[in-house]
């Protein structure tokens, strides 16, 4: 059964501009708002006058720090009313092609997308294994061992990364996301060097770090985010859980040392520095795929 009474409801129509209807209302005040009067919160959406307010109370220190890191100031870092995740959903997109790719490979002979993606350290030595695919130490990330594994990773990725991309932008955001993966992977090869191992936690935990360290540098509270990243941490270590705690690390140290750059080069004229720090970062990673054999953990002779 239909109705068009909703059209007759003044409620569904943005307060603002009357002509536009809109089904989404502001977090604070809960009136009707269009898109073009949406700016993204911590928890939904909230109105230009919400939002006006919003800034009108915030503390001497929020607004040190948001001059310091607005659009304004000449920032390669904003804390803008922008809301894109393209980033975020790109990732979301890919892990789930592979994900189903996965699934297919169930019923489809030859396709075992898991055994190409996996990381597996000594791939990466040819004198171990006969071959060298370095992909694995990134490609990992995008695949997962069940649907729960994938669930509860993509979970994570959007509690953190609705908040970050919006602050970072979708090219540091992904560039975190894809340098922490690959830490998350020199951790498992220097720790866990026999160990198999896919998919997202290492690069979420970089995320996780990275926002955790720009939180402080702005005077965030971040009590949530601790309390997030140690229980998940902690579950690493309990006996029963099939959990790379190795890859958490990897991924959290890398995260936090790539929000500390970002912290260091927020200003347009530093931006070549960023980009620099960010390949020095990229060039560390690589060198630590090195230790296995520095240390006699494999024979490259």
């Amino acid at each position: 059964m239909t109705s068009n009474s909703y059209a007759a409801n003044p409620d569904n129509y943005c307060y603002r501009h009357p002509d536009r209807q809109s089904f989404v209302l502001c977090q604070r005040c809960m009136r009707t708002i269009c898109p073009e009067c949406q700016t993204q919160a911590a928890v939904g959406v909230i109105c230009p006058e919400c939002l006006r307010d919003q800034k009108k109370s915030r503390t001497p220190a929020q607004k040190r720090a948001a001059r310091r890191w607005g659009r304004g100031s000449g920032s390669v870092v904003s804390l803008g009313s922008g809301s894109s995740t393209k980033g975020m959903t790109t990732i979301f997109v890919i892990t789930a092609v592979v994900y189903l790719l996965q699934l297919l490979g169930r019923v489809v002979p030859g396709l075992d997308v898991q055994n190409w993606l996996l990381f597996w350290a000594p791939y990466l030595y040819p004198e171990v294994t006969g071959t060298f695919q370095p992909w694995r130490i990134v490609t990992a990330a995008f695949t997962h061992g069940g649907f729960f594994h994938i669930a509860l990773n993509m979970l994570a990725l959007w509690m953190v990364g609705r908040s970050l991309e919006p602050l970072l932008g979708t090219w540091r955001f992904v560039t975190t996301y894809l340098l922490a993966a690959a830490g998350g992977s020199a951790a498992v090869g220097i720790l866990s060097l026999a160990t198999p191992v896919v998919g997202a936690s290492g690069a979420v935990f970089g995320l996780f770090g990275a926002l955790v360290v720009i939180g402080r540098h702005l005077g965030a509270n971040m009590t949530g985010i601790y309390i997030v990243l140690g229980i998940n941490l902690v579950m690493g270590f309990i006996p029963g859980f099939s959990i790379s705690w190795q890859a958490h690390v990897g991924g959290l140290v890398i995260g936090a040392l790539i929000g500390f750059v970002f912290t260091r080069t927020r200003k347009r004229s530093q931006r070549g520095l960023q980009i620099g720090l960010l390949v020095g970062v990229g060039v560390l990673i690589a060198a630590l795929f090195l230790v296995p054999p520095l240390m006699g953990y494999i024979s490259l002779t």
